[in-house]
């Protein structure tokens, strides 16, 4: 036998570096030429429009309340945010009682954000969305407890926005699921009927939802009987958005195959048995992203109460500047104040959304 010698493996190259801050740059803005050239383009432009943004923005910009001083200045005046902040964010409701506002905005916010902590999904969650609403609206309304009274005409602003959204778009759903299911249903009648709500909805922009159920709804009460303008808006967004939402969920009943569907009847499984069980769970995880939507494109309509004579945050930074001729010119500073705060809430709804995903999706990991 011939002896063996000994050779040595020429060393293999270090393994490419997948984690990190280098690794993200190189594969997402350095990927290959065209994204190269994709980021030196978008670069330039950014190198050409930061320096004089942030000039006015920043650098050259008023932050003291001082109109004149904003006048003179050649800068963003966000003084205007400081003058008029608290009837951009409470609106018509009267001054002295602004208080009020700020708690019952409170209260309202502390229950969204219970109600996204999935330790909190426990039966008492709906017990306290009752008490919450309920000392929402006392404070908000008043006559009790010796609290003057304010009328809902008055409710404006960030308070407003917030009861709008929250409250359409936890109506909105369970009517959404009844629709979707209703337009896969085997009776013809019900099929018909969510059929002709869904394309009657979706065919009319929300505006003229608003204008009929503002003023034309009114027309057809027998005389003596009205319903609160804010009751009537509040149905007529919830109505719109269940449309839209309806079409998603259907989507994702859509998805699911039918040989499940199948197999649930061969084990004696009921039609509602087979829905919660089988049908929904998987249907609903897989429409996530587009619920979520929904409910943001739900929170960023409510601007178009104001043709309806509320006024929610953008109508009350409106009327806020109108109010006063010397802080009128700075109407852009206020409009980005008050889209600052959509895009705190927006964004907190999409990463809210991933999560969700993330949640639903656990099972597939296995």
């Amino acid at each position: 036998m011939s002896a063996q010698t000994f050779q040595t493996i020429a060393p293999r190259p270090a393994p490419v570096q997948t984690e990190g801050v280098l690794a993200w740059v190189k594969s997402n803005l350095f990927n290959d030429w065209k994204t190269a050239l994709g980021t030196a383009v978008i670069g330039a432009v950014l190198l050409a429009l930061l320096p004089p943004l942030y000039r006015w923005a920043i650098a050259n910009a008023v932050w003291v309340a001082d109109s004149d001083v904003c006048h003179a200045a050649s800068g963003a005046c966000w003084g205007v945010v400081r003058e008029k902040f608290r009837f951009i964010i409470f609106g018509r409701y009267p001054f002295e009682e602004h208080w009020r506002a700020l708690l019952s905005t409170t209260v309202l916010l502390a229950l969204i954000i219970t109600s996204c902590i999935r330790a909190c999904w426990k039966p008492w969650l709906a017990a306290m969305w009752v008490a919450g609403l309920a000392l929402y609206f006392c404070l908000m309304r008043g006559g009790v407890l010796g609290l003057p009274r304010v009328d809902t005409d008055l409710w404006s602003g960030l308070p407003l926005t917030i009861l709008l959204a929250s409250l359409s778009m936890t109506m909105a759903f369970p009517i959404a699921l009844c629709i979707a299911l209703g337009r896969r249903s085997g009776m013809p009648a019900i099929r018909s009927l969510c059929t002709v709500y869904v394309e009657l909805i979706r065919g009319v922009p929300l505006i003229s939802v608003l204008f009929m159920a503002s003023f034309m709804f009114p027309l057809l009460m027998p005389q003596g009987f009205s319903i609160d303008v804010l009751v009537r808006v509040l149905a007529g967004i919830t109505l719109f958005a269940a449309a839209y939402m309806a079409e998603v969920i259907r989507g994702g009943l859509q998805a699911i195959p039918k040989g499940q569907i199948e197999a649930a009847a061969t084990l004696g499984l009921s039609y509602w048995q087979t829905q919660r069980k089988i049908v929904l769970p998987q249907a609903l995880a897989m429409v996530v992203p587009g619920v979520m939507n929904s409910f943001i494109s739900t929170f960023k309509d409510t601007s178009l109460v104001a043709i309806v004579s509320l006024y929610e945050l953008t109508g009350a930074m409106g009327m806020a500047m109108n109010a006063d001729a010397n802080w009128r010119p700075f109407r852009i500073e206020g409009y980005l104040f008050i889209a600052l705060i959509y895009f705190v809430f927006c964004f907190s709804m999409s990463r809210y959304s991933l999560w969700i995903e993330k949640q639903v999706n656990k099972s597939k990991l296995r």
